[in-house]
């Protein structure tokens, strides 16, 4: 994927403005508990795409929904507000295939489809509700280039506002490209503004804080036992972890010690278990307010990353890979790449049927 310039040059076909030499248009919206994110892109190569336009905000959707069991007026507004940029984007690049998603917050929320409602009225985007398997199969997909085929299975963590998805990858016997088959999935309803809402972090974060987070994420995690058949594979370190989510690119570009936020650098990386130990520790140092002064971080995740750090550790401890790679990419790639596989295999399927001969009775 490379990154493009959003202000190409523009050119009038059949009286509409488009720009040069661009070719049509996919998007993948995904509202989650914490973040509205929006790609568009154009396809390249058989199984690729180009990136023209990227938007984030952090919008907290699921604030305080744990408490309350609703969507507040304040957590859905700003979220319309983020929609509303999406949909202008969207018309801006006269997108010929969009798929817009919701996930955790409006899947357990009791006004979640209500809300839903109201943004296709306000914004004219129609956002479907996926199943937590479907969200775990789509993070994978768009992980699909940084998996370490080499080895015997993976473990992809998907850290999101209001739940985890975790992926067991069997990589044995695979086939060397394409989609691997997934042995096993969870959908755990933890993630990091539900974990951090369940546990206030007060003046300054402990290590009898930060243990209680990853004991509560261990106890949901350690009851499942779908994936126990690759035990064997990950005691004798044949298996890797790929950790997507803002709270985990955050730890690597805290690791690498990053001026600002750069997804060339982060996107890919490989950590150590160890690399990981000592960037939660240099967290556990550092106040809220420090936190935000760290450019990998900020205001808006510096009460969320440590949340985010335990979940990842409770993982490490249940399921033991000395190595994580990060991935600034998961459940929009995951769409991109399957709406442009799906139209691409109907293209396919016209030029091979049969020409139709009219006979005349």
């Amino acid at each position: 994927m490379t990154e493009a310039p959003s202000s190409a040059p523009r050119a009038i076909h059949r009286g509409r403005e488009r720009p040069v030499s661009e070719p049509s248009c996919y998007g993948a919206l995904d509202l989650g508990t914490n973040n509205c994110r929006l790609l568009i892109a154009t396809p390249q190569g058989q199984s690729g795409f180009r990136v023209v336009e990227a938007y984030s905000r952090i919008v907290r959707l699921g604030e305080g929904l744990t408490a309350s069991g609703r969507l507040s007026e304040a957590a859905m507004d700003r979220a319309i507000a983020a929609l509303k940029v999406s949909a202008e984007k969207l018309r801006r690049r006269r997108v010929l295939r969009l798929r817009a998603i919701a996930t955790q917050a409006c899947r357990t929320a009791e006004n979640g489809q209500a809300f839903l409602d109201r943004v296709f009225e306000e914004t004219g985007l129609r956002l479907q509700i996926i199943p937590p398997q479907e969200e775990a199969r789509l993070s994978v997909a768009g992980c699909l280039n940084l998996i370490d085929r080499t080895l015997d299975a993976a473990l992809v963590v998907d850290v999101g506002g209001g739940s985890t998805e975790l992926s067991w990858v069997d990589l044995k016997g695979a086939p060397p490209a394409g989609m691997p088959p997934l042995r096993a999935w969870l959908s755990v309803p933890i993630g990091v503004v539900t974990l951090a809402e369940r546990f206030p972090e007060g003046d300054m974060p402990t290590e009898a804080w930060f243990r209680a987070m990853i004991d509560t994420v261990k106890a949901e995690i350690a009851a499942f036992k779908r994936a126990d058949g690759l035990r064997d594979v990950f005691d004798a370190d044949k298996a890797h972890l790929i950790g997507t989510s803002g709270a985990i690119t955050s730890l690597a570009g805290l690791h690498l010690e990053l001026p600002r936020y750069d997804r060339s650098r982060v996107d890919g990386i490989w950590m150590t278990r160890n690399d990981c130990d000592i960037a939660a520790g240099r967290l556990l140092a550092l106040n809220a307010q420090e936190r935000a002064g760290q450019p990998c971080i900020g205001p808006d995740r510096a009460d969320l990353v440590l949340a985010g750090a335990a979940i990842l550790q409770a993982v490490q401890e249940l399921w033991p890979c000395s190595r994580v790679r990060v991935a600034d990419r998961g459940l929009r790639e995951g769409i991109l790449l399957s709406l442009m596989s799906d139209r691409l295999g109907r293209h396919r399927r016209r030029r091979r049927a049969p020409r139709q001969i009219l006979v005349p009775e």
